[in-house]
């Protein structure tokens, strides 16, 4: 197949793009490097079913471009701004970066007839709502931080978009991803903190903040499994883990795995880290589940395994 993965430089888009060529697809990948890298796809480069588009996109004339020439049979859309706390000091960073690209994508897709969308949601469309258990068809979807609602916005307009085209869309709704070469998060943040002074660690809340950490080769085998499930109009689907960690377990993983052993906790207290930021939810993954796949790491071994690559004791690479 050829498949065009749009933010394909990004912690996400190039472990896909690598995952894809594996499967013996031909892969065309486009980013602005906003949130990308080339050393991400550094490796792949050298592939021949691979090309590479330095391109943003939402300037949907040079999209339509690369649509005619390369003639895509999927699209698999990761564009958007992965730092939320950057977009709650800029909310216009998620119009563009994560709203309009889904929009200028979906005219091109249109014009050019592509019929298959594999698009990248999060678990913060649902927003704050403690107690629940989340399933796709829950109701009063509010968010609570911009990018949740630019994420919400997008799946609005693949819902329009697959209806008045014809197209076969697949929306995935996913937590923290975790992994190599990460930008930003909690585990980027501890670990920055950590090597500037190791006898004191800042953390933002009360550190009872409890979330499902997933590791990437897991989202990975389930978006190429939700590949094989694409069917008329669009399907959502959660993806995660059944397990959470709270924020001073990783706070604990991390110093053990450093060696550090009086590490004092500073916490700046509240039931969240930030404005926007959702403290603690569950969502049910009895649909993706049904298909055939589960996450073969927990909450706590991703975390672990994360957290041993960035310190350099495991090739990431490793699965």
């Amino acid at each position: 197949m050829r498949i065009l993965v749009v933010g394909g430089a990004g912690f996400i888009g190039s472990c896909l793009c690598s995952a894809l060529i594996r499967e013996g697809h031909l892969v065309i990948c486009v980013d602005n490097l906003s949130r990308g890298t080339e050393e991400n796809i550094e490796l792949i480069k050298k592939e021949d079913r691979f090309s590479f588009y330095q391109v943003d996109a939402t300037r949907v004339e040079e999209m339509f471009g690369i649509f005619e020439e390369e003639k895509p049979e999927y699209v698999f859309h990761l564009a958007a701004n992965s730092d939320i706390q950057a977009s709650a000091r800029n909310p216009e960073i998620e119009y563009q970066n994560t709203y309009t690209t889904t929009f200028q994508l979906l005219q091109c897709m249109r014009k050019y007839e592509v019929k298959k969308l594999l698009f990248a949601s999060t678990s913060a469309v649902y927003g704050n709502k403690p107690g629940s258990m989340l399933d796709e068809m829950a109701s009063g979807l509010s968010p609570i931080s911009y990018y949740g609602a630019a994420k919400l916005g997008s799946e609005a307009l693949i819902s329009a978009f697959s209806y008045m085209n014809d197209m076969r869309s697949v929306v995935f709704r996913f937590p923290n991803v975790i992994g190599p070469y990460l930008t930003h998060g909690v585990i980027y943040d501890f670990i920055r903190k950590l090597k500037k002074d190791n006898s004191c660690l800042e953390i933002l809340g009360d550190g009872r903040q409890r979330k499902p950490y997933m590791y990437i080769s897991d989202l990975i085998c389930a978006i190429l499994d939700l590949m094989e499930n694409v069917k008329p109009g669009m399907e959502i689907y959660n993806i995660g883990v059944e397990s959470t960690t709270s924020v001073t377990e990783i706070a604990d993983i991390l110093c053990e795995e450093m060696g550090l052993d009086n590490v004092r906790y500073s916490y700046t207290g509240g039931s969240g880290g930030w404005k926007g930021d959702v403290p603690e939810f569950q969502y049910s993954l009895d649909k993706i589940h049904a298909i055939g796949w589960k996450a073969e790491l927990t909450s706590n071994e991703a975390v672990r395994k994360t957290i041993k690559h960035i310190l350099g004791k495991e090739s990431w690479r490793q699965k």
